[in-house]
């Protein structure tokens, strides 16, 4: 399980907004349950400028739960690490495979 003490996963709108930006890099993950949609209508643009691999979830409740919190969150950013580095591979080549939202 990913936890925040490894500093492996960013939690929430504000964290990982500020750690894209500093150009930290890793898998984000949006909650589409999340409302009102404008806490993060903006973030899957920043995520493809930067060229970090987003996907969608259904649940808030299970994205949180996913990432050892009793809490929903709208956002997650797994960032790679050597325990699970053959599963982040798998999860990063599946995201990149998924069609971009928007045609440039």
């Amino acid at each position: 399980m990913l936890t925040q003490k490894n500093k492996k996963l960013r939690r929430g709108v504000r964290e990982v907004q500020k750690f894209v930006r500093k150009g930290e890099r890793g898998l984000v993950i949006f909650a589409g349950d999340t409302l009102p949609i404008d806490v993060l209508c903006h973030m899957p643009l920043v995520c493809e400028e930067a060229g970090i691999p987003y996907c969608y979830v259904p649940s808030k409740e299970d994205l949180g739960a996913a990432g050892g919190s009793k809490r929903p969150t709208c956002m997650v950013m797994v960032n790679k690490h050597d325990d699970y580095t053959d599963a982040w591979d798998e999860c990063s080549n599946e995201l990149k495979a998924l069609p971009s939202s928007i045609e440039l």
